[in-house]
């Protein structure tokens, strides 16, 4: 029992340790956790610090639970279902490439058809904690096409809630189709029925968790994953898509917020121990046998984003720059990858999958961030002819494009030539400029009263046009850029 704490705790401090030197390089914390895992245990020569990974299946457990609950509880439902129909489709085009081609892989490999799907979602699901860091880092987040790279991430989530249910009944290994029907008929039953809880239980789960106290909250709200976890397990769906959902319950709760900041800090801890006890799982003798299968993964990963990035740049007018760094700012794979491995793994499937996932995590977790801060160099490739934009990439930026809210440009033409604001308040102005969402004619920010920023931060209507004779430029305040619009989209006014 000592013996497995101090290994418990050794490897946990030298996870941690080896986390904080890669974030310095800029390197994301998962793949540390996992190396951690892969270096000190049973399968690679030298120190071992837990001998048995099975006796940490209980905590890593609990880690992929609370992992997935909190992804749950964040999950901005609302923004998403609100969102265009072009991002749906960018999601739809990133998603349908990834993972169609990490089925084509998958059977290319000779694996079988559980394997191939298991490999599919690995390959077709970005890590959303690397996509993000990546933004904050690199320094991206007003960029134009940011707001389109976090809704893609956004969808991936919810589309891993309908994924899991699907291969829930084929890790369990249904006999007869008839099984395999029943068993995915449970799957997706259950689905729906906390769905339904979602939209029309939150109140009583709300009433079950509520306590002023944070103490009892996080121990109520602990009991309640942990049991939905187990009975979805026990009804033969994942726990992990137990807990996403319960989590997408919790988030229509007026607790969101509070448990929020109590989960977080033990999912990073728990999860911590689900990555590294993954590694421990890793024989590093298994990873030269799937070193090629990896390496073309890689490439055909490469291909697919940046295929689905010019795909979304054409969508929404974008230049090269902002399609290459579409696609290389989701390129990284991480948690969802693992997770997908613990299932398969544990429903033992081919052992090669471990290894496979494994070495392709790290290779993406190193290659994304390089790949990611050059990517004004790959732009340099994309032909003009892939895009709508007008914009060259040796001519502009992204953030000078095109902006996201084109949509609200309703009015692009007045017959009004006075602020009346400034009149009634006996003022003068100096230009004027037409709000394109409500009509609305203000003057400009060189006048004294700048009534129509004013108008904006009141009403939050986006875009302007000046009226000034001879000028037809049009400003966004939120992205703060002129705004040029897309080619084969005209201006009516």
């Amino acid at each position: 029992m000592h013996a497995d704490l101090i290994g418990l705790g050794a490897i946990v401090l030298l996870a941690g340790l080896a986390a904080r030197l890669g974030r310095r390089y800029g390197f994301p914390t998962v793949p540390c956790y996992m190396l951690i895992g892969i270096v000190f245990g049973p399968g690679t020569p030298g120190p071992v610090f837990v001998e048995h990974p099975e006796d940490l299946a209980l905590l890593a457990s609990l880690g992929l639970v609370l992992l997935l609950f909190h992804l749950g509880v964040e999950f901005p439902a609302e923004q998403v279902l609100g969102s265009g129909k072009r991002l749906f489709i960018a999601a739809g085009v990133y998603i349908g490439l990834n993972v169609s081609a990490g089925l084509a892989l998958g059977f290319a490999l000779g694996w079988g058809t559980s394997e191939a799907l298991v490999i599919a979602g690995a390959l077709g699901i970005s890590s959303s904690a690397i996509a993000t860091k990546l933004l904050i880092e690199l320094r991206r987040l007003t960029n134009a096409e940011t707001p389109i790279i976090l809704g893609i991430i956004v969808i991936e989530d919810m589309f891993l809630a309908f994924y899991l249910a699907l291969l829930a009944p084929v890790l369990n290994d249904s006999g007869s189709t008839a099984d395999f029907i029943v068993d995915l008929l449970v799957s997706f039953g259950f689905l729906v029925a906390l769905f339904a809880l979602a939209r029309w239980g939150a109140r009583a789960i709300a009433l079950l968790l509520d306590t002023r106290e944070d103490e009892l909250l996080a121990i109520l709200m602990v009991g309640l994953v942990v049991l939905v976890a187990g009975v979805a397990l026990e009804v033969g769906v994942s726990e992990a898509i137990g807990a996403l959902m319960i989590g997408l319950v919790v988030s229509r709760t007026t607790l969101k917020e509070r448990v929020e900041q109590l989960v977080l800090p033990l999912r990073d801890v728990f999860a911590a121990v689900f990555f590294i006890s993954f590694g421990l799982t890793i024989d590093i003798g298994d990873l030269g046998g799937v070193a090629v299968p990896v390496v073309i993964a890689v490439c055909v990963t490469l291909v697919t984003n940046m295929t689905a990035g010019i795909v979304t740049a054409r969508l929404f007018g974008f230049n090269q720059r902002a399609a290459t760094n579409i696609g290389l700012t989701v390129l990284g794979r991480g948690e969802f990858s693992l997770i997908l491995a613990t299932l398969a793994i544990a429903a033992g499937l081919d052992e090669r999958i471990g290894p496979f996932v494994a070495l392709y995590v790290l290779v993406l977790a190193i290659a994304a961030p390089l790949l990611a801060s050059q990517s004004k160099h790959f732009a340099r490739f994309v032909s003009d002819r892939l895009l709508r934009s007008r914009w060259r990439f040796v001519q502009s930026e992204t953030m000078s494009t095109a902006c996201m809210h084109q949509d609200q440009m309703e009015v692009t033409e007045t017959d009004i030539t006075v602020c009346q604001q400034c009149i009634d308040d006996g003022g003068t102005w100096v230009q004027l400029r037409l709000c394109m969402k409500c009509g609305l004619v203000a003057c400009c920010d060189d006048s004294p009263a700048r009534h129509s920023r004013a108008h904006y931060e009141d009403e939050h209507h986006p875009i302007i046009q000046s009226l000034q004779p001879g000028a037809d430029w049009q400003y966004c305040y939120v992205d703060e850029i002129l705004v040029r619009e897309p080619l084969g989209r005209s201006r009516t006014g």
